[in-house]
């Protein structure tokens, strides 16, 4: 991971949630971190003529903020705005660098309602606007790449938990509950996930930005164990004393849309990163927490 050293790295979307944990582990590692704000991307061609990215990783999103719902939007950051980093990075990008030249996080959610295990070269079905706008950039950042001449890897990422979560999600409602001793409102909790702490992701963006040739244009990024909502709400509830009759599972309806899958491939992550995330709910939980205090 030292290899950032001295090196400059553009993190666009810096100040979103997992995009912060990406640019402090950058800043640790020793590189020169420029962090290009969603509101920045107008002036791309200015900024990348400016720095010289060796690297650059896109964390810009839109469309997980429920009250995020505008179709113009969600396909000008999550399709259009891949397919622009890639044509400035590539104008700018440094000969010397052996590493990727860009790392987009795409999501899981690109899989849809495919059924069975998510391998990144089966089928995906994109279901909701998030899903099918995070796919476009995918594929139109695949379809970019090797035309501009650009290293470049997704990294799909899955159920990304941690410290910079936003209120509402399902670790922060728990926290809430611990500090305020009301009843949490939840699903029934039976959906399966793969739950990455948010440390790990960053990480597992950073260890594909060193891979060098060969390499894939799409890479899972996850644990590989499933777990059901129920079972980490109940990891999380003991980590943090709530009182059983304070989970209110099945309040909530289950969401149509929600990802029903098995097993998570991770081959290529083992392969391109030698690495696995390796930190469990209960570890994550805790760390969390802790940070919290």
């Amino acid at each position: 991971m030292r290899r950032y050293e001295d090196t400059t790295a553009a993190v666009v979307g810096a100040s979103g949630f997992i995009g912060r944990w990406v640019a402090r582990k950058l800043s640790e590692e020793g590189a020169r971190v420029c962090c290009i704000g969603r509101q920045d991307t107008d002036n791309l061609e200015a900024i990348y003529r400016r720095i010289r990215p060796s690297i650059t990783f896109n964390l810009a999103g839109y469309g997980i903020d429920p009250l995020e719902r505008d179709e113009t939007a969600a396909y000008h950051v999550n399709a259009r705005l891949p397919r622009m980093i890639a044509e400035a990075a590539t104008a700018w990008k440094d000969p010397g660098w052996p590493g990727q030249h860009f790392v987009h996080a795409g999501s899981g959610a690109e899989y849809g309602d495919a059924n069975g295990d998510l391998r990144e070269d089966g089928p995906a079905k994109p279901a909701t606007l998030y899903a099918k706008s995070k796919y476009c950039g995918t594929q139109a950042l695949v379809e970019a790449s090797r035309p501009l001449g650009l290293r470049a890897v997704t990294a799909r990422l899955f159920t990304v938990y941690g410290p910079g979560e936003r209120a509402g999600r399902l670790l922060p409602s728990l926290l809430e509950a611990k500090r305020t001793g009301r009843p949490v409102d939840l699903s029934s909790g039976t959906q399966r996930r793969d739950f990455t702490y948010v440390e790990d992701a960053a990480e597992g963006l950073l260890r594909l930005g060193l891979a060098s040739q060969p390499s894939y244009a799409i890479v899972n990024v996850a644990t590989g164990k499933l777990a059901t909502v129920r079972s980490f709400v109940e990891i999380a509830a003991g980590i943090l004393d709530i009182a059983p009759e304070n989970l209110k599972f099945g309040v909530i309806p289950a969401n149509a849309h929600e990802i029903q899958h098995d097993s998570i491939a991770l081959e290529r992550l083992r392969e391109t990163a030698g690495w696995i995330p390796p930190t469990t709910i209960a570890e994550g939980v805790r760390k969390t927490w802790n940070l919290a205090c």
